[in-house]
């Protein structure tokens, strides 16, 4: 290989011969997945991350690295090898410096794994965990990364939105390796159940850990996780989501809401104008800065539609709306549109919709 690269620049002059490098050294471009798992499993979101590194190139390798501690990390380890049919190997990290995630150990974390590896691109999803981490492991190793990718037309071409997704923006990455980004979970569908049974189970290799130090943990402690204990699905990742906005105008209206969603087998969704008035806690906001959703049914009471919330959910397969302006920006967007009392309606669908067995 080297000297066949060698021949090229000695045969090429200028931007031909560069051309004949980059893309002898792009033909052995690898990838890594920084992955998030809960419950010995790879979030979905991560899965949707294995995809964006399939988008990169088919013939990549993919490395999947994973942090924590105990028999959960190791048995996502394990979820993780048959995960995608180009993952070659899941690099652990086991240790409790990365059970949490903080941005600064996992930073260093990171930079090591990318020093020892010398991977093209680094992909992430962007999770609260991903846009935390990224930033800082890509100044520490000095590069710019590309944030919240929608699409990937090329190794190093890709699309991601601008003015909170009224429009979409072409970007070409031209600096050194790696090639740093975060992407948008809903934008890549994780492969199917059936090709992750083809799949070839990878190696599962520890990573050396030998650079931690009191530096690493940084000037950040973990203090605690508060979680509400409910059976109804994840907000980024249901099929189908409900969500409510100012219009319900009291925390107890939005028990109506639950209600629906219960029947319907739905997560729950607000909107920061909720959220801010308190009826409900930040974890299901919805938009530019709550989560990213793009379910098969969104539904949308008491909802106006300002442009930071359809920024969250514009991507959605079917979106239904009900509001009794009629001039509401939600309309715009909606598939279905209903000008109504969202009050009337709900008690009319949860009467005629029946109890999910």
């Amino acid at each position: 290989m080297a000297a066949m690269v060698v021949a090229a620049l000695r045969r090429g002059r200028g931007s031909c011969s560069s051309r004949v490098f980059a893309q002898s050294f792009r033909r052995f471009a690898s990838t890594l997945v920084v992955a998030e798992h809960e419950g010995g499993q790879v979030k979905p979101s991560s899965l949707s991350a294995l995809a964006a590194a399939e988008a990169v190139s088919k013939e990549n390798k993919v490395s999947v690295l994973l942090g924590g501690s105990g028999p959960a990390l190791h048995k996502a380890a394990e979820h993780a090898a048959s995960s995608h049919p180009l993952v070659s190997e899941v690099l652990v990290a086991d240790s409790d410096s990365f059970a949490h995630p903080l941005a600064e150990p996992w930073a260093d974390l990171l930079r090591s794994v990318q020093q020892k590896g010398g991977y093209s691109h680094v992909i992430a999803s962007s999770t609260s965990f991903g846009k935390n981490l990224l930033p800082r492991a890509a100044a520490l190793l000095d590069v710019s990364p590309v944030t919240d990718v929608t699409a990937i037309t090329e190794e190093r071409v890709f699309v991601r939105p601008i003015y909170a997704g009224n429009a979409l923006c072409t970007v070409r990455y031209t600096g050194v390796d790696p090639c740093m980004m975060s992407i948008r979970s809903t934008s890549f569908s994780p492969t199917t159940t059936e090709a992750m049974s083809e799949t070839k189970v990878a190696p599962i290799t520890q990573v050396d850990l030998s650079f931690l130090s009191e530096g690493s943990l940084g000037k950040s402690t973990w203090v605690s996780l508060t979680s509400q204990d409910t059976e109804r699905p994840d907000l980024a990742n249901a099929r189908v989501v409900v969500t409510g906005g100012r219009g319900l105008k009291s925390a107890e209206n939005f028990k109506l809401l639950e209600q629906l969603a219960e029947k319907l087998g739905a997560a729950v969704g607000a909107t920061r104008a909720a959220v801010d008035a308190g009826f409900v806690p930040n974890d299901l906001q919805v938009g530019q800065t709550g989560k990213i959703v793009a379910p098969e049914l969104y539904m949308a009471f008491g909802v106006s539609g300002a442009i930071q919330h359809l920024a969250g959910m514009r991507d959605s397969k079917v979106i239904v709306a009900v509001n009794k302006d009629a001039d509401a920006p939600i309309f715009q967007v909606a598939d279905y549109g209903l000008v109504a009392d969202l009050f009337e309606v709900l008690e009319e669908l949860l009467k005629k919709i029946p109890d999910k067995k």
